[in-house]
């Protein structure tokens, strides 16, 4: 069971260290709308203060208009900046010009890794580090986009699992608009993240303890075996790009 206050205070001290080792005090995040960046932004405001956090929301042109609405309450919960940067005419021009027939994915794939150059650029604006937002549930089993929203100077939830992640969030005292809403990444219209991974977080979260443990035995083998199978295919995404030693 993790002590949920001991872990607060836990992470706001590894941020606050990260920031005087990089000898910069000020973070850039990404607010989607949703629990997981709504957390690390929190977390991010505990280590250095609301006047140094600057939170970015990136809508498409279909975006759900609840993700910036959610965006500004969490921002405004917290007392922090928000900016609201549109990568509808840097999407639309690329696919249109180039890729008209690209499926959602690939279009989805794009608008993580633009959103992380958006990110980046902010951070250099305003001598800023980028957050990260992963859970531990969605690194494990590769539910992010490599160099996407995989791409960060740290991940402060990135040891939380999901179900964590809510019980974080409700004893940090964050809106429940925000903890109870549907998980979804908003990169094209209707999206669910657990529709997307074919299983709930709860049931993730359990698999992936048991998986750790070494105490599957209680678990459906199909299901264990497509968690292990997720786990071993996204290996590549939790690493650093390969290259051959010197000889």
């Amino acid at each position: 069971m993790l002590n949920i206050t001991m872990e607060i205070n836990r992470i706001t001290t590894f941020i606050r260290n990260y920031c005087d080792k990089a000898d910069l005090n000020s973070l850039v995040i990404g607010l989607s709308g949703g629990i997981d960046s709504a957390l690390s932004a929190a977390l991010a405001v505990n280590a250095v203060g609301a006047t140094n956090v600057f939170g970015i929301n990136i809508p498409y042109r279909n975006s759900h208009p609840d993700s910036a609405a959610d965006a500004r309450i969490i921002a405004q919960h917290l007392g922090i900046k928000i900016e609201t940067i549109d990568l509808s005419s840097m999407t639309d021009s690329y696919f249109d010009a180039y890729e008209p027939k690209a499926e959602a994915l690939r279009r989805g794939n794009w608008m993580a890794r633009i959103r992380m150059n958006v990110l980046y650029d902010q951070a250099a604006k305003h001598k800023a580090l980028v957050v990260g937002t992963s859970n531990l549930s969605e690194i494990m089993v590769g539910y992010c986009t490599q160099f996407g929203d995989s791409a960060c100077a740290f991940e402060p939830i990135g040891h939380l699992y999901k179900t964590e992640v809510w019980e974080m969030s409700r004893q940090m005292n964050l809106p429940e608009k925000l903890i109870d809403k549907i998980p979804t990444a908003d990169l094209w219209e209707g999206q669910s993240d657990e529709a997307e991974l074919g299983i709930s977080y709860k049931d993730l979260d359990e698999i992936l303890c048991a998986i750790t443990d070494g105490s599957t035995e209680m678990y459906a083998m199909e299901t264990v075996k497509k968690v292990k199978k997720m786990i071993k295919n996204s290996v590549f995404k939790r690493a650093m790009p390969p290259t051959l030693e010197r000889l």
